[in-house]
């Protein structure tokens, strides 16, 4: 784990949660383009103060099928962040392989939210742990990485198992959010604060978590500035 804003007196905390590849058993280096990607998101997030903002750092490049080494790397840099902050309240910010591994310790002790961005999402994956828990997806329309549709279907079976969720769909955009970044740290940073009681949710966030379990309306929401609130 890294801590990238290590805020006195903070008052939440977020876990920024990088992608990777399907497999691969080598150390992710440094210079790796997808930590890189997550800077501007700790930035966002942490503007304003009263935040601390972490790193985890994963032991392999990949998923790897069911050993699922992103999920464990991030459960144990969950469980350092607990201790180095002392228990404060946490919002794990994942994108693409963080995403998924995310949504797998979402009911993780402090656990307070999930922002998944371009998430990767096996239908296979369980969901049932996802029972009680507040998830935001965003996800690029035009993503030719991870799939809209598998986002949308983990959305509706989340919600299904007792979860509140709402989730932003981002017009044209892509897989590594460059295209519309402002708007892509602005939905995350509002989601973030919000979770953790900071500032008011989004009100499109704040229906969609009302919707009953059956429902698929707010799984769709068009990404726009104001929404970010």
């Amino acid at each position: 784990m890294v801590m990238r804003v290590a805020a006195p007196g903070a008052e939440g905390a977020v876990l920024l949660l990088h992608g990777g590849a399907e497999n691969g058993l080598r150390r992710p280096s440094w210079l790796n383009p997808a930590s890189w990607r997550m800077r501007p998101f700790a930035t966002a997030v942490g503007r304003g103060g009263g935040l601390t903002v972490a790193e985890a750092r994963y032991r392999h490049r990949g998923w790897n099928g069911e050993r699922a080494d992103a999920a464990r790397d991030a459960a144990e840099a969950l469980a350092a962040l607990r201790e180095r902050t002392g228990g404060l309240p946490t919002v794990l910010v994942g994108h693409s392989m963080g995403a998924r591994a995310a949504l797998r310790i979402a009911a993780e002790p402090g656990v307070a939210g999930v922002v998944a961005l371009a998430a990767w999402c096996p239908p296979e994956d369980p969901v049932e742990q996802l029972a009680g828990a507040r998830l935001v997806f965003v996800h690029a329309a035009a993503d030719r990485i991870t799939s809209p549709r598998e986002s949308l279907l983990t959305a509706v079976r989340a919600r299904a198992a007792g979860a509140q969720v709402c989730r932003f769909v981002v017009p044209g955009g892509d897989h590594a959010m460059l295209r519309q970044a402002g708007l892509w740290h602005a939905l995350t940073a509002a989601a973030v604060h919000g979770l953790l009681g900071l500032r008011p949710l989004p009100p499109e966030t704040v229906s969609a978590f009302a919707l009953p379990a059956r429902s698929t309306d707010g799984l769709g929401v068009r990404a726009v500035p104001r929404a970010a609130g």
